[in-house]
Parts: C-alpha cells; structure tokens; sequence
C-alpha cells in the first residue's frame, strides 16, 4: 500500500526549529510535504492574502522531503497546498507547528498554527496543531516527539469522526516529567490586555501591546490543568461558532 501523504505546514516559518522537529516524526510515518510560510506569522489566525499575488518557492530546507515557501500566511499555505502542490491528491493528514509557544484555551483563536490545521480540517482533512509552551528559538522538542508519534499514528490508524481537528499542547521542559496525554476540554479563560505608550523619534506616539494570561476555569478536564500537571493536552475542535445553547433565546424575536 502506499504511505499515507502528511502535509506539514506551521506559522514560525519553514527555518524554524519547530517544524523540523515535527518533519522528523511525520516521515517516519508516511510521505512527506511541506509547504509553510518563509517568514514568522504568529498570532495570524485566519488570515488569508487577497491585495497580494502570493509567492511558492521549492525549498531544500529538509533533505529529501519535498518543500516549499510561501510569502502568504498559514492558511494560504495551506489553499496552495490544496490546490496547486496536490492537485488531485488529499492530504491523509495535516500537521501543524510544532509552534513556539502556547495555543492552549482560547489562544486557539489567535493562533495562525491552528488555523492552518483549521483550515485543512474545513477542506475534510485530518489535522493536528502541535504547540509547546517554550517561546525560545533553541527550545527542546525531543522529549514530546514520542507523544507526537502517538498521536499522529492513533489519527492515521484509528481516522477521526467527530471531529476533523485536534489542538495539542505540550508543557515546557525543564518542568514536570512529560506524565502522559490528556484528552479534555478547553480552559474559559481570557487575556488582559494592556498598551505601553511611547513616543518615535518623528514625536509620534505608538502602543506596544503586552498582556497577562488570566485562567479562573478551575476544572480538572480543561487543557490548562493538564498543562500545568506534566500532561500534552488533546482538545477535539471545531470552526462552528454556533452558541446552541442560546438558539431558545433569542428565537423570542422570530416572527
């Protein structure tokens, strides 16, 4: 049978040491293709390159893997993916990251690695964004690459029916032992941000954004406990926005 085809994308860009620790697991599992942006575009979301012509460039960053760079945001690595690397084949799976830094909670909205995932999960792809909670370019993913390897098998062996996307999150090592894996909710939780003023050398002021975490969701199943007790979080997601529990609400104001 033929290997199953994985594509690997991320929003650090294709040089960074992240997705190069996630191209080493996913060959070992199937044949590989990269396609991912060829510079940084963290906290991108959704975005997608439309004032622009987008630039896809073949890439010797990882050697005898197929690559390539793209002068467009995650999600546009992954459309190009879709439908000018791949043509008429689809990806079995796609995998995204491993990011620097977390994308646990409601990160996941910000975060251009899971929106890439997101988006190929939405083309009806199996999809998986990786992220481990250590924003240093020299960080060390070898301890979580056994785990990695487990899920991307479990996905490729065991396929996903309820959900087509899955948010990973690894604790940060040095720290507690990596225990095992959590599948569990997300944390309703929340940043609080704040907006450093200052004044360029034209006198004109500019804000710099800076912020602190606020978790107040003490449950036992949501990825921030697992986190913070030595476990890589699992959370089954979606794109459905839909707040079903307040459809009875506001259909009072249907005619």
């Amino acid at each position: 049978m033929d290997k199953p085809l994985i594509l690997v994308t991320n929003d650090d860009g294709i040089t960074a040491p992240g997705i190069r620790a996630l191209v080493e697991v996913a060959r070992e599992l199937g044949e590989v293709c990269v396609v991912a942006p060829d510079s940084p575009q963290s906290g991108m979301g959704h975005a997608i390159t439309i004032k622009d012509p987008i630039r896809l460039r073949k890439a010797r960053t990882f050697e005898g893997i197929e690559a390539y760079e793209c002068s467009g945001t995650p999600v546009d690595c992954v459309k190009l993916a879709n439908n000018i690397v791949f043509k008429n084949r689809k990806p079995d799976l796609c995998v995204s990251g491993i990011n620097h830094g977390s994308n646990a909670s409601l990160n996941i909205l910000y975060s251009g690695t899971m929106s890439a995932a997101m988006e190929a999960s939405m083309e009806g792809i199996n999809s998986i964004g990786f992220s481990l909670l250590n924003y240093a370019y020299d960080a060390d993913f070898q301890p979580a690459q056994p785990f990695i390897r487990q899920i991307m098998a479990y996905v490729l062996q065991n396929d996903m029916q309820s959900t087509k996307l899955l948010n990973v999150n690894i604790p940060a090592l040095p720290g507690p032992e990596l225990k095992g894996i959590r599948v569990c909710r997300q944390a309703e939780a929340r940043w609080k941000e704040e907006f450093v003023e200052s004044t360029d050398p034209r006198g004109q002021k500019y804000y710099w954004m800076t912020g602190v975490f606020i978790n107040e969701d003490r449950g036992e199943d949501t990825d921030i406990w697992a986190l913070e007790n030595g476990y890589l979080s699992v959370v089954p997601s979606g794109h459905d926005l839909t707040s079903y529990a307040a459809i009875p609400e506001f259909r009072r104001m249907e005619q």
